[in-house]
């Protein structure tokens, strides 16, 4: 029998998995799909950051590129002046909070790591920059392998698979032998809900999340706010709480070890619901 991997080693601390955890949003950017522009400002992240550590959660992520549907990719530079001192102040003012760089460039990967992140989240799966799955072997991180067809830019046009959950399943066996033959040790899953995939397509994956436990690593769920809801209730990105909170707990069900989110009070809260109903089962 195949076991899910329950723990990451984050810079050498042993971040347990069995309960699930909550990753929160930080964007550094002017031009992402719901917050973009709003914690513009270096008190107003900080304020950000240490709202999401009060509510519980276990991770931050912190990006300095949007990657919403049509998004360009930016250049190293430009990204590193807006996510390294957002990391450093962070390492200053709550140092032991654990942060997740959310890039497809290696070089930035690498530079938030020794400014004090402790994991590589790559929306890529290093198609964007080869030198990713080296470098983040060479960092000894945990490193979040996400599915995407085609790249931001043009990701939305006409995405068409056969079959998604195979299709997906299939790219998840494929890279992660490609991250354990290079000595990568901790693998996240994340299905890419949204990236590359009609609004049937993210159900369908939705719905078979479980199939992914067979790749014996966490899977993390990104729904917060995105169009798979938005487009099904018919409400912008600002009014999606509720229907995102609807999905966390379908995920949670399907096996999810880490929501990344916006809210992290309210993904906190239906981690507990979601206990809850384990124990009286």
């Amino acid at each position: 029998m195949r076991f899910q991997q329950t723990t990451l080693n984050c810079n050498g601390q042993l971040v347990s998995l069995e309960r699930p955890a909550v990753m929160g949003i930080l964007n550094a950017t002017p031009d992402s799909f719901f917050d973009g522009g709003k914690y513009q400002g270096f008190d107003g992240q900080m304020f950000q950051v240490e709202k999401m550590l009060k509510e519980g959660a276990t991770f931050i992520d912190i990006g300095g590129m949007s990657s919403r549907p049509g998004a360009e990719i930016i250049d190293v530079e430009e990204e590193l002046k807006r996510v390294i001192p957002l990391i450093t102040g962070t390492m200053k003012r709550f140092p032991e909070t654990l942060i997740s760089i959310d890039t497809v460039h290696a070089m930035v990967a690498e530079k938030a790591v020794a400014a004090g992140a402790c994991i590589v989240n790559d929306i890529s799966a290093s198609s964007i920059d080869a030198e990713m799955y080296p470098t983040v072997a060479k960092l000894d991180v945990p490193y979040i392998l996400m599915h995407m067809q085609g790249r931001p830019q043009q990701m939305q046009v006409n995405p068409t698979y056969e079959n998604v959950a195979l299709e997906v399943l299939d790219f998840f066996i494929a890279e992660v032998g490609k991250l354990r033959a290079l000595g990568v040790k901790d693998l996240i899953i994340d299905p890419g809900f949204g990236f590359g995939k009609t609004i049937a397509h993210n159900y369908q994956l939705l719905t078979h999340l479980h199939t992914f436990k067979m790749l014996e690593a966490p899977i993390l769920a990104g729904l917060s706010r995105k169009s798979m809801i938005c487009k099904v209730l018919k409400v912008n990105p600002s009014n999606a709480l509720n229907g995102t909170t609807a999905l966390h707990m379908v995920a949670l069900q399907q096996g999810a070890k880490i929501l990344r989110v916006h809210d992290v009070e309210e993904a906190v809260q239906c981690v507990r619901l979601f206990e809850q109903l384990m124990m009286a089962g």
